[in-house]
């Protein structure tokens, strides 16, 4: 009876050990890490990161370096302009559990093709829609190359810990409405959005977009000053 009860112990120590070995938090080390500080750029310029280059690499190939197939959908903003999007929700990388959202890069004909084609339009808010792609069409987007990475942490940054991995920005640019904080890294193709009360960004874009990005939350800030100056 004693032995059967050790053959038992022995036998679910071994299986707590292989669970912790294949579950999250016990992933074994991987040989190939792929980290959002990473970033390298190709002879042509071009940002690389977790495995991919913006610009080249394509949806199915993001789907084979983050093992999932993710949730493609076409939103229209308030200027009217669609944005292909790639959702991936809670995925592992290199042990960092994290959402992506890959923007797509496709031809003004492409786009109105899709949309023309959306089997269900929805609002996300006041002035976002979502178009629910076609089976065929879905098909078909996995060739399309990645134009940006949203990368979504599950883990909370501060300052301290983005100094540390990341280092020093070249410029930092609060909002002046929510008062994320924004640094700007324009010699490596991304940025990182501080949220004091919310989750970080890091948004991985080709280097020619560092000054529009710019720009946009600079023109936001002045808009913001403005009302608020009218109203009081």
């Amino acid at each position: 009876m004693e032995k059967k009860i050790i053959f038992w112990v022995v036998s679910l120590s071994f299986v707590a050990v292989a669970l912790a070995i294949l579950l999250p938090g016990g992933r074994p080390a991987d040989s190939n890490p792929r980290l959002p500080w990473d970033i390298q750029l190709s002879p042509q310029e071009e940002v690389q990161v977790f495995g991919l280059t913006l610009g080249r690499s394509t949806l199915a190939e993001a789907r084979e370096e983050l093992q999932a197939e993710g949730k493609v959908s076409l939103f229209i903003t308030e200027d009217g302009k669609p944005a292909l999007e790639a959702y991936f929700e809670q995925v592992f990388l290199s042990g960092l559990r994290a959402d992506f959202i890959l923007v797509l890069e496709a031809s003004d004909d492409t786009l109105q093709r899709l949309y023309d084609h959306g089997s269900r339009i929805s609002r996300t808010t006041d002035t976002t829609h979502k178009v629910v792609l076609a089976g065929d069409d879905l098909s078909q987007v996995s060739n399309l190359p990645i134009k940006l990475i949203n990368y979504i942490p599950y883990a909370n940054l501060d300052e301290p810990l983005v100094l540390s991995r990341f280092g020093p920005p070249a410029e930092k640019i609060a909002e002046s409405e929510t008062g994320v904080n924004h640094w700007i890294y324009p010699e490596r193709g991304f940025s990182i959005s501080l949220n004091p009360e919310g989750k970080e960004l890091i948004q991985y874009m080709p280097l020619s977009q560092i000054k529009p990005l710019i720009e946009r939350i600079e023109k936001s800030n002045r808009s913001f000053e403005a009302a608020h100056k009218e109203k009081t």
